[in-house]
C-alpha cells in the first residue's frame, strides 16, 4: 500500500455507533458513522445542536468507547485517551493557582518526563522539558505572559494556553471542541487566523467541532456535515479546495469561498432545517 494511501486513512471510523443508556431508556446519538481523516488534513464537524459532533469528537480522543464500529489511529485501534491525541475544549481547563508556564509545563512532563517511562519512551530532565513549554508558549504568542495566572489573562489568552499545552505533547492528532465558541467575534477572528498560522507550521491533523459556517470554510480541508440528532449520521462531505496560505480578507469576495458556504448553508437550513422541540 502507498504512503498516499496510508496517509489518506490517517484516522479511520467504520460503522461507528454510539447509544446512550437513559432514565427514558436507549438514546441512540450516533449511527453509521463511515470517514477517513488523512494525515495533515483539517476536517470540521458541523451541525444543529445534538447532532451528536461532541460525541463524534470523544469517541476519536478515546473519552468514551462506541457501542459499534471501530475507530483506528495511524493504523492502530483507538480504545482509550492518549498522547497521541490532544484535545482542546470550549472550556479552557487552566488550574487558576498554576501559572500559564505551569499549566502548560504540567502537561510535557506528563508526556516527556518520568511518567513517559510507562510508554517505553525515553525521559527527559527539567530543562529539556522547560525548553519544550518555552516553545509552545511561543508558538501561540504568550511568551510575554508565561508567568500570569489564569485570572490575570483574558478569554482568547486562556484558549491560546490550552493550545498552547495541547500542541506542546506534539499529538498526531488535534482535537478541538468549539474552542472559539465562548470569545467575542474580534477575539475568536484573531484565534482563527492565528490557528490557520500554527497548523500550517506544525502539519498537524486537526478534528474540530464548530457551530459556525464561516469558520468552518476558512479553517478546513473538508467539512463533515452531519445529520440531526437523535441516531446521526454523516449526511454530505464537502472538500474545501482553496489554496493555503489563507487570508480572510482576500477570501471575502472569492467566488469558491462564497460557493462552499453556500453548500453548507444549504445542507444545514435547507436539507436539515431544524426544529426546536418545546419540551
Amino acid at each position: 500500500m502507498s504512503t498516499e494511501t496510508l496517509n489518506a486513512k490517517f484516522i479511520e471510523m467504520e460503522g461507528v455507533a454510539q447509544t446512550f443508556k437513559t432514565k427514558k431508556g436507549a438514546f441512540p446519538a450516533l449511527r453509521d458513522i463511515h470517514l477517513t481523516v488523512a494525515k495533515g488534513e483539517f476536517v470540521t464537524l458541523i451541525g444543529h445542536s445534538g447532532c451528536g459532533k461532541s460525541t463524534l469528537l470523544n469517541l476519536i480522543a478515546g473519552l468514551t468507547m462506541p457501542s459499534e464500529g471501530h475507530l483506528l489511529c495511524a493504523n492502530r485501534e483507538i480504545a482509550g485517551p492518549g498522547p497521541e491525541r490532544a484535545v482542546v475544549f470550549q472550556n479552557h481547563s487552566l488550574l487558576p493557582w498554576l501559572t500559564c508556564f505551569e499549566n502548560v509545563f504540567l502537561g510535557v512532563e506528563r508526556v516527556f518526563g518520568a511518567a513517559s517511562k510507562s510508554t517505553g519512551a525515553a525521559s527527559e530532565n527539567k530543562a529539556q522539558l522547560m525548553t519544550r513549554t518555552d516553545a509552545a508558549l511561543a508558538l501561540v504568542g504568550l511568551t510575554a505572559a508565561a508567568h500570569k495566572r489564569p485570572g490575570e489573562i483574558s478569554g482568547g489568552m486562556k484558549q491560546r494556553v490550552g493550545i498552547a499545552r495541547a500542541l506542546a505533547m506534539e499529538p498526531k492528532v488535534l482535537l478541538m471542541d468549539e474552542p472559539f465558541g465562548a470569545l467575542d467575534a474580534l477575539t475568536r477572528a484573531k484565534l482563527q487566523d492565528e490557528l490557520l498560522d500554527i497548523v500550517a507550521r506544525t502539519q498537524s491533523t486537526v478534528v474540530m467541532v464548530t457551530h459556525d459556517v464561516d469558520e468552518a470554510v476558512l479553517l478546513s480541508d473538508k467539512i463533515v456535515m452531519l445529520t440531526n440528532g437523535p441516531a446521526a449520521t454523516v449526511g454530505e462531505v464537502l472538500q474545501v479546495d482553496l489554496p493555503r496560505p489563507r487570508s480572510r480578507v482576500a477570501l471575502a469576495d472569492s467566488p469558491a469561498y462564497l460557493g462552499y458556504r453556500k453548500a453548507v448553508i444549504d445542507f444545514l437550513y435547507t436539507r436539515q432545517a431544524h426544529v426546536e422541540k418545546v419540551a
